[in-house]
């Protein structure tokens, strides 16, 4: 297990809405197809659900070392979206960018 607080400087996160009727069959096909990649090759992923009346929203944290090792994977503009092959079939809109945050402790510097 990578120690986060040491190495980790960089939080890339992505959102995405799906129906709740499709909720459970999107979170199978994302771990499979987008967070198991992911691993692979972030300090650490973390994965978020909440189902609401209608509809289920997903999060995915992933943290990095630098700008760099995360273009690595994203390409050279970490913030554009890869959507997953089967996104538009599940997702209620496609998302538009990633948010990009720099870590930093509560006395403010970075890690």
């Amino acid at each position: 297990m990578v120690n986060l607080a040491t190495k980790a400087n960089i939080a890339r996160i992505w959102r995405g809405r799906t129906t709740r009727d499709r909720a459970d069959e999107y979170e199978v096909y994302n771990r499979e197809v987008g967070i198991v990649p992911l691993v692979e090759k972030a300090l650490g992923v973390q994965t978020f659900r909440e189902d609401r009346e209608t509809e289920s929203e997903f999060m995915t944290i992933s943290y990095w070392e630098s700008m760099e090792a995360m273009t690595s994977f994203a390409g050279s503009d970490p913030t554009a979206i890869h959507h997953l092959p089967r996104d538009e079939e599940f997702l209620i809109e496609l998302p538009k960018s990633i948010q990009i945050f720099w870590l930093v402790s509560s006395d403010g510097t970075t890690f």
